[in-house]
């Protein structure tokens, strides 16, 4: 541990200086959970000071969690889950490397940085010729819908356009039972405002969608993490902790997972819906990456038919973030339910919106551009895969189809500190702890293929693995 900077003459007591400088290197990760502090009497000699100053000092940082005592050993850094606390009512992000900090500086940064940890594909693959000519084609249509609220569900057409779609893959689900949102984050965030109090345990997939974590934070929630293999989440440990933990409801990816690009088979699928009745639980079906697979793989709705699922996804990943159109499925009830609770929260989502992806659908634009991501994303991901492999690289899995690969260099590697030094380079990297439920150090990092064409990402990767 380095040594504390103390002044002797400063007004503030050693002891709250002692506290202050742990706490500092705590939460800048500069000492990690789980290191051994120095005695108290090596402190007090290395210090030049009283091993009652000490004493006191580090019963302070026990009493504020950033220590523990274990008898008999000495004093530890504690693994920090405050930002999970379930009555916490504000959100304190770690200084160097958290949730708030990925989402500002990959959005700022976007246009002068290289982004392999990016969760968007580049604007150049993105539909916009379809888009501006839809523009043009809604901008000489008269009506209300360009200046007043929409409907509260959202655009009837689209929705049955929607109820069409999913049939597609096999979920009946009419109009009614489809609601309209701004994207799959507004869709979790009614959900969670919906089934969730303050307390309550929630299950979300470790690794998972880190900006959930952060929502479901917000409400009071009590995060439990259930593990993913390559098949989706692990059932034996999910059942274990639903026996914990007594979850109302589990948040999943289930087809081209963020972050391991895995997709849930169906004999994993059909093992969570037995959980989910038998110790009465919901799911929530996140499938905003299903478009990407080549494929029609077998959903949780599809064998659930939304009698314990609730379906969402959204065209944010595969048309445009800006147009902001998700929506979510359920059983009728619960999405007039859920309908209440968008317009007591945010009134309308917007029908210009909503027209514009109509239009993009109807008109075949969709499928086309479906069809030429698919392809650019194969060339991409065999491209990025290979120079990862070269590197020697331990891959998760290798995905069908998306834009994300979970990969490692060695189990001994921190990402978070990796990412760091990345991020000093013009280079965003998406490090694994930021996908674990309580930020726990990881190996792991995600790499969106999509963005992974520079020499620049490969490169300090190689000079990180030659130190």
């Amino acid at each position: 541990m380095p040594i504390v900077s103390l002044d002797s003459n400063d007004s503030l007591p050693l002891i709250d200086q002692i506290a202050n400088a742990v706490k500092k290197m705590v939460d800048d990760r500069a000492i990690r959970a789980g290191t051994r502090m120095p005695s108290i009497r090596n402190f007090a000699h290395d210090h030049g000071i009283s091993r009652f100053t000490v004493v006191q000092a580090y019963d302070r940082l026990v009493a504020m969690g950033y220590l523990q005592s274990r008898q008999g050993s000495g004093f530890y850094v504690s693994q920090r889950q405050n930002p999970y606390v379930a009555m916490e009512n504000s959100y304190e992000p770690d200084s160097v490397m958290d949730i708030v900090w990925l989402l500002r500086n990959s959005l700022e940064h976007r246009s002068s940085s290289t982004m392999p940890g990016a969760w968007w594909l580049p604007a150049a693959w993105m539909e916009e010729t379809g888009i501006k000519k839809s523009l043009r084609t809604l901008s000489l249509k008269d009506g209300e819908f360009m200046t007043a609220y929409g409907t509260p569900s959202g655009y009837l057409p689209l929705r049955e356009l929607l109820s069409n779609k999913l049939s597609g893959i096999g979920i009946a689900a009419g109009a009614s039972q489809i609601v309209l949102t701004s994207g799959v984050t507004h869709a979790m965030d009614l959900i969670a405002r919906y089934f969730i109090r303050a307390g309550d345990a929630v299950l979300v997939d470790d690794p998972g969608y880190f900006i959930l974590f952060g929502g479901l934070k917000s409400f009071g929630a009590k995060i439990v993490g259930v593990p993913w293999n390559v098949d989706g989440p692990d059932t034996h440990a999910m059942e274990e902790l639903i026996k914990e933990h007594r979850p109302k409801i589990f948040f999943t990816n289930t087809i081209l997972h963020n972050p391991t690009g895995a997709s849930i088979s169906q004999a994993v699928a059909y093992r969570m819906l037995q959980l989910a009745e038998k110790y009465d639980m919901m799911l929530v079906e996140d499938d905003i990456y299903g478009d990407f697979h080549p494929a029609t793989l077998t959903r949780l709705a599809t064998l659930d038919q939304l009698n314990r699922v609730i379906y969402v996804s959204s065209f944010s990943k595969t048309v445009s973030a800006s147009l902001r159109v998700g929506y979510f499925a359920c059983s009728p009830e619960l999405a007039a339910s859920l309908c209440d609770v968008k317009l007591l929260t945010g009134l309308t989502t917007s029908e210009i919106s909503e027209r514009l992806m109509y239009q993009l659908l109807t008109e075949g634009h969709y499928r086309k551009h479906l069809d030429k991501l698919r392809a650019k994303l194969l060339l991409a991901r065999q491209t990025t895969i290979s120079r990862l492999e070269g590197l020697r690289f331990t891959l998760h899995c290798e995905p069908d189809g998306g834009m994300f690969i979970w990969a490692k260099m060695d189990d001994q590697c921190n990402s978070a500190e990796i990412a760091s030094l990345a991020a000093k380079k013009g280079i965003m990297l998406a490090p694994g702890h930021m996908f674990k439920p309580h930020q726990e150090p990881s190996p792991w990092f995600r790499f969106n293929v999509a963005h992974c064409n520079d020499d620049a990402t490969f490169e300090f990767l190689s000079g990180c693995l030659q130190k």
